[in-house]
């Protein structure tokens, strides 16, 4: 090639910007997934290690503190526990165990999704209409404290024995905690971007709705993860009073015919479903929450 003026100009060679390749997300993620269910196999390992150990030196009383390889072995006396039928009601003290775990996930999670938004519902009025604020929070205050086992009476003489006493104690046991929770966040919220927000002609409602509600969703999850174990504790002992089906039955069961197998059986299946909720609930917040990082020391 030449230039206008008679000078021959070669071409200058482009080098291409060669970027690294992305690391595939499917075997990362399998191997945490490995890393994590090997340290929960690590962790109850050695408990049940010590258990069973404590017990094989008749340390205890199997009779009263059965190791786990006696209560797990109740699963054979039950006739139909491992029935792969949901609904299938139980027969005098044998279980279904789909049954009993499909009814206690349904109480927690229809109670805790009715006091989750009735919560935002009136912590936002509150925060939002000032009178609204100073009529309700010291009753909502007031009522926060108690217990939601204390609840189990009056549900069961407004509702009557089934789901619905159940499924109110987990909302009474959470409404209360969700509401101020709310409030107090929306209190909190950084200055900075309301301002920011009127600035650019944003109302106050606008400024509520697409400031305020976002900058408060993580801090609501996380007082919903808190309260997701106060509710699994409530729907229990509900179950245990005034409901013939759910895990808290299994345990209420087991007590009245002293058989601490059963019992126990009852409080793996509490605990290990409880867990599984938890871990199914952090799976949730960190999709919804797809931008908080988790903080590494």
């Amino acid at each position: 090639m030449l230039s206008p003026s008679g000078v021959r100009l070669d071409p200058v060679p482009v080098q291409r910007l060669v970027l690294p390749g992305k690391p595939q997300a499917g075997p990362t993620r399998l191997r945490l997934l490995a890393a994590k269910a090997m340290w929960w196999v690590l962790s109850i390992g050695w408990v049940v290690a010590l258990w069973e150990l404590v017990a094989a030196l008749q340390l205890i009383d199997p009779m009263i503190l059965p190791p786990p390889h006696l209560f797990i072995a109740e699963i054979q006396q039950q006739a139909q526990f491992l029935l792969p039928q949901v609904g299938a009601r139980r027969i005098g003290a044998n279980f279904v165990a789909l049954t009993a775990i499909v009814a206690s996930l349904q109480r927690v999670v229809i109670g805790l999704a009715l006091a989750f938004v009735t919560a935002l519902v009136m912590g936002s009025l509150a925060f939002y209409i000032t009178t609204i604020g100073k009529l309700t929070l010291p009753t909502v205050t007031l009522f926060a404290p108690i217990a939601p086992v204390a609840w189990i009476p009056f549900a069961l003489v407004a509702f009557g024995i089934g789901d619905g006493a159940a499924i109110f104690v987990v909302f009474i046991g959470s409404i209360f905690t969700l509401t101020l929770g709310t409030v107090n966040h929306m209190k909190h919220v950084d200055q900075v971007y309301i301002n920011t927000a009127r600035v650019l002609g944003a109302s106050r409602r606008q400024v509520m709705q697409h400031v305020i509600l976002p900058a408060i969703l993580p801090n609501l999850f996380v007082i919903m993860r808190l309260n997701l174990f106060g509710a699994w504790t409530g729907v229990l002992a509900a179950e245990m009073v005034g409901v013939n089906t759910g895990l808290g039955t299994i345990v209420m069961v087991g007590r009245q015919m002293m058989n601490m197998n059963l019992t126990f059986l009852g409080m793996a299946m509490i605990g290990l479903v409880g867990y599984l909720l938890d871990v199914g609930f952090g799976l949730i917040q960190t999709r919804v929450l797809w931008w908080k990082s988790t903080a590494q020391l």
